[in-house]
């Protein structure tokens, strides 16, 4: 049985960084990005972002919570002008139905978590490099939640 982690005297903080994510659920592959706000403008260079890199035939089906990024007037108008995008709005407090969330968890259980960086950069570089070797061997999620209410034991 572990113990509590312990952290040395000498550990500083070198800074935070967020990210946002796109998963692709028939492939497992994920596409991250920094992002130093988390705001409707950041939100809709993702969009486009995604949208330039995806096949204009595909229809593209984004799942998204009440962030307020994510609900923000102008993120609406900018899905609403485009056709080939389908929102598909998580019910509030309900993330987990949102696969990406699964990426985050592993990223968080194998990279952040007890991780050491020496700079905000380096934080960066771990997210990424690991973002990569994840992508080469990515499969998708196996997805077991029918629906029905869970019955206590």
């Amino acid at each position: 049985m572990a113990g509590p982690a312990r952290q040395e005297f000498e550990y500083v903080r070198h800074g935070t960084t967020s990210i946002v994510a796109a998963l692709n659920v028939t492939t497992g592959e994920v596409l991250t990005q920094p992002i130093t706000r988390n705001d409707a403008a950041t939100f809709i260079r993702f969009l486009a972002m995604l949208d330039r890199a995806i096949d204009p035939r595909h229809p593209i089906h984004v799942v998204l919570d009440n962030g307020a990024s994510h609900i923000a007037k102008k993120t609406k108008a900018w899905l609403a002008a485009r056709p080939r995008w389908h929102v598909h709005w998580t019910p509030p407090h309900a993330s987990w139905l949102n696969q990406v969330e699964l990426f985050f968890s592993v990223l968080a259980r194998r990279v952040l978590r007890h991780g050491d960086f020496a700079s905000r950069d380096d934080l960066i570089d771990k997210v990424d490099t690991y973002v990569i070797a994840h992508n080469t061997v990515a499969k998708p999620y196996r997805w077991t939640y029918d629906g029905t209410p869970l019955k206590a034991a």
